[in-house]
């Protein structure tokens, strides 16, 4: 008997493992892990990017969480000799309907209490030579990191306080009685007093094995990355994001230094048709069908038909997406655009068509389920483990 049982190794599961531990010395914890590897799908496959906490809504949990994950981060990365760079962020107007979203947005950082600055054309164009706009601000706390070595990091504070993490151990059955909660499947049963879900991808089929009323599905959406040339890497020195559109969960293809050194250009954000399938193509069937038969997904494709075919079209054809990336950054080539993995991210969709753009939890009297855990959730991951670990 543990416990406390989480389930999920990305980096809010092994942070929310850490909490545990550390708010109750020699407890007996365990951390179940369907892959072969910690970090493996949305920690391990994103742009690595120290979010400020810019875009969200005020008093909504991804902006209160986010701003003290921004610091939390930067911290431990520190003191844990992580390497990573604040190298700040412009968000680049390209046209005037552009430009008035970014004052929109320059009021709720205000709002949000983000650090920015407001800059001109010119003044965008002296700090950035190489990217256009009528316009830009600049968030200078953002910055960037490899979340992997941040969740290896954090999973081994875990082992050397007492925890026990399990890799391969898919989990099939969670049966919940009065006074504990067992996870099992095909390599082993584990059987705890409380049970944190933090399944990502797997959140919707995880929660229906408790018996959880989901009104939602998991949907995924591939996010697809070029990578520039090792000569073209210096072509920016500042994270450059598009001013996004507020009626979209997406924030757009952005270009993205990283922490080895490199420059990505992406993501686009299509329909997948495999959760856990990152080879353009990748197809599931249960995967499909749970999504294109899902009522909610439907009413997206209705509502987004148009951004949609956008950006199907630019997925298939590399010119469209070059376009997309020249409205702010013109002396991009085809052949700057080299292949890159891409990424998946899991979208909670309602019923009723609803994209939740915020942090999704619910609970049973033993086990409480993280449902939705979009960008900016690996920045955020011990502030959301500690308001998960508090609602125990």
């Amino acid at each position: 008997m543990y416990d406390f049982c989480v389930i999920g190794g990305g980096i809010v599961g092994v942070a929310t493992a850490r909490t545990l531990l550390r708010r109750h010395p020699g407890a007996q914890v365990v951390l179940v892990e369907k892959a072969s590897a910690l970090a493996a799908h949305q920690t391990g496959h994103n742009s690595g990017v120290i979010h400020s906490g810019i875009y969200y809504a005020p008093g909504s949990l991804k902006a209160r969480l986010c701003a003290a994950g921004a610091r939390w981060t930067k911290e431990f990365a520190a003191a844990q000799g992580i390497p990573f760079e604040v190298c700040g962020k412009l968000l680049v107007a390209t046209d005037s309907v552009e430009h008035r979203r970014m004052l929109d947005l320059y009021d709720r950082s205000i709002t949000n209490g983000v650090e920015v600055e407001l800059l001109d054309a010119a003044e965008l164009r002296r700090r950035e030579p190489r990217v256009a706009g009528v316009g830009a601000l600049f968030v200078p706390g953002t910055g960037i990191i490899d979340y992997t070595a941040v969740t290896a990091a954090l999973a081994a504070q875990v082992v050397a306080e007492g925890g026990r993490i399990v890799l391969d151990a898919e989990i099939t059955e969670l049966t919940e009685t009065a006074d504990s909660v067992t996870a099992s499947g095909p390599s082993g049963s584990w059987t705890a007093r409380t049970l944190v879900v933090c399944a990502g991808l797997q959140a919707d089929r995880l929660a229906a094995l408790a018996g959880i009323d989901t009104d939602f599905r998991i949907v995924p959406f591939r996010g697809e990355y070029y990578q520039l040339p090792p000569e073209r890497a210096g072509l920016v020195r500042t994270l450059i994001y598009p001013v996004p559109d507020p009626t979209l969960p997406f924030l757009g293809v952005h270009l993205s230094p990283t922490i080895d050194g490199a420059l990505t250009v992406g993501p686009n954000a299509v329909l997948g048709l495999s959760r856990e399938g990152y080879r353009k193509g990748s197809l599931d069937l249960r995967d499909a069908r749970d999504a294109l038969g899902f009522p909610g997904l439907h009413r997206v494709a209705r509502a987004h038909l148009r951004t949609g075919a956008r950006e199907l079209r630019n997925s298939l054809f590399k010119r469209g997406y070059l376009a997309e990336c020249r409205r702010y950054c013109p002396e991009l080539t085809m052949a700057d655009l080299l292949p890159r993995e891409a990424g998946i991210r899991a979208q909670a969709v309602l019923r009723d068509g609803t994209l939740v753009h915020d942090f999704l939890i619910e609970r049973t009297p033993r086990s409480v389920h993280v449902l939705n855990a979009p960008s900016p959730a690996a920045t955020s991951a011990v502030p959301i483990a500690e308001y998960l670990v508090d609602s125990l």
